[in-house]
Order: C-alpha cells, then structure tokens, then sequence
C-alpha cells in the first residue's frame, strides 16, 4: 500500500469536486498533460485515461506540494530509486519520494513502474478501451487503499471524457519522438513539435514526403496534400512540415494581430508559419489567389 493520510485527503477533496461540478483547474492539467499521456499509452501500453486521472487525482491537478518540490505527480515512493529524492510525511513520517527533473520524467516513470511491476502484470491483457478494468485493476493491486479510489478515477474519466484519449487517431503516435530527438537503429529521427492544434516537424537537407512518411507512418500522400504541395516535391532544409490537415486560422492569440509581409515572403510561406490553410489566408483577406504581395502588406491571420 503506497497512499497515505495525505493522498488520501486529496482523493476525498478531488472527488468532491468531480461530483460536483467541472473545475477548470483540472481541465487546464488534462490540457496540459493529454499529449504525454498519450504518448505514454503509445510507448508503454497504459491508457491515456488512466495516466491523466491518476495525475489528477495523486498531485491535486498539478498543485501538490511534492510536485512542486519534484515534479512527482504520482506520489512514487523511492522504493530503490537511485535518482534525486525528497522526504515528506505519508505513511509514516520523512517517507522517501522519487524526485525528478521534468514533469514528463515523472509520467515516463509512471508508465515504467506499472508496466515493469509484476502486481500490475494482468492490467496489461485488458483492451486498452478498458478504463474501467484498470482503475479496479489498480485498487485491487493495492496501488491505493482508499476503498473508493476506483470508482473515483471512474467517475473522473467519465466527467472529463478521458476515455477519447484512449482511442486517439493513428497519427497521434507521432508524439512519442515530439518531446526530444530520438534515434532508432542509429538513425536520428525528427523532433515532432505541437503548434495550432497541428504537429509539424522541420525538413532536413534531403528530405521527401516520401521518406518523412516512411520515418512517422502516415501516407506521404497525405502529408504533401496537408502542406499543399505535390506529393514527389523535394523540400527545402528548415521549412515547416504539418502532419495533420491545418486549421482555417491562426492561434486565438492573434484575433487582434495583423502579420506584416517581409521581404522574401510569399502567402504560401506565411500560412506555413502560422499552420493555417493557404486558401483560407486568401479568403481572411479578401484577396485573389492570383495576388502578389508586397513587403508591408498587412494580413489578417483570424
């Protein structure tokens, strides 16, 4: 048993508060983290769902003390751990806790520790749809003693529509080289980067549709017609590459924000940037497709 008087607090809190009615502050943390967990589901076979409810519920959404101390959001005790460590009450007092550097570090962890533990072995033949078999899975391994705690993360998911993410569309497997370079038989991958609701990556010296398709798993059809482009086009070193169909605008943080074409810009280069549909920018403002731009033209990009 690895929850204390203090975890258990936060289950009792959380849960109220799911009952209740949707708080934001979880939804900014299932905002923040669905990506990782998803990420992790791809890598290590734990449903996203579970990952987010269980981050939610063991760090008070983000907001504990020990996550703020060391980025732990699932209260893992040391247990042989030979990494940075931090001492708080649970259990019994001045418990030794796993410490790490990064927030992603502690869900990466997370998904080792269940998948290499041999008490967590028989989650891993459920379906992966399964959220329910896992959180009673979980409660029944003695990850909590909280007599709750199943229904609690249960309810959780339920309330947030966790479970979509359990299912996510095949290019979201992406996301498993997105957070740093990553290397597979020698070969160094593309970083796979999050921006307007899209992925995209940067072409290197050499790159086609045809072989970035091959790297990530999607047609290179696809992605040339994501880009616009014509499928067998080669692709300039350092240029924007989207993975997924791109938005008909630019970010919210731009309604007010005008874009001022430089020198060496063309409107293609410019929906690029702001992962934005080129025919879109045309029809945002008001211009035919035929239209040369010039150095300080001013385009709306919502």
């Amino acid at each position: 048993m690895r929850k204390g008087l203090f975890s258990l607090f936060l289950l009792t809190a959380l849960s109220a508060s799911a009952q209740m009615k949707w708080n934001e502050r979880y939804q900014q943390y299932i905002d923040q983290y669905k990506d990782i967990a998803i990420e992790q589901m791809r890598r290590w076979r734990v449903p996203a769902s579970i990952t987010l409810a269980q981050g939610i519920f063991e760090s008070g959404a983000g907001q504990s003390a020990l996550v703020l101390r060391s980025n732990n959001h699932f209260g893992i005790k040391c247990h042989g751990w030979t990494g940075r460590k931090v001492y708080k009450d649970d259990d019994a007092r001045d418990e030794c806790f796993r410490a790490y550097d990064t927030a992603f570090d502690s869900f990466e962890d997370h998904s080792q520790f269940l998948a290499t533990g041999q008490r967590y072995r028989s989650l891993f033949s459920l379906q992966p749809t399964d959220y329910k078999g896992w959180a009673r899975g979980l409660k029944a391994a003695g990850y909590a003693t909280n007599p709750k705690y199943a229904d609690q993360l249960i309810e959780l998911i339920q309330l947030y529509r966790l479970y979509k993410y359990d299912t996510a569309k095949d290019y979201d497997r992406f996301m498993t080289e997105r957070t740093k370079d990553h290397a597979v038989n020698g070969q160094q991958l593309h970083p796979i980067r999050i921006y307007n609701k899209n992925y995209y990556l940067y072409a290197r010296r050499g790159d086609t549709f045809r072989a970035i398709g091959e790297e990530i798993g999607i047609s290179y059809k696809k992605i040339a017609k994501y880009n616009e482009r014509d499928r067998d086009e080669r692709l300039t070193e350092g240029e924007i590459i989207w993975l997924k169909k791109k938005q008909k605008r630019a970010p919210k943080e731009y309604k007010n924000h005008l874009h001022y074409v430089r020198q060496g810009e063309s409107m293609y280069s410019i929906a690029q940037s702001y992962g934005i549909r080129l025919k879109s920018l045309y029809k945002m403002n008001k211009l035919k497709p035929d239209y040369d731009i010039c150095v300080g033209d001013a385009l709306r990009l919502r």
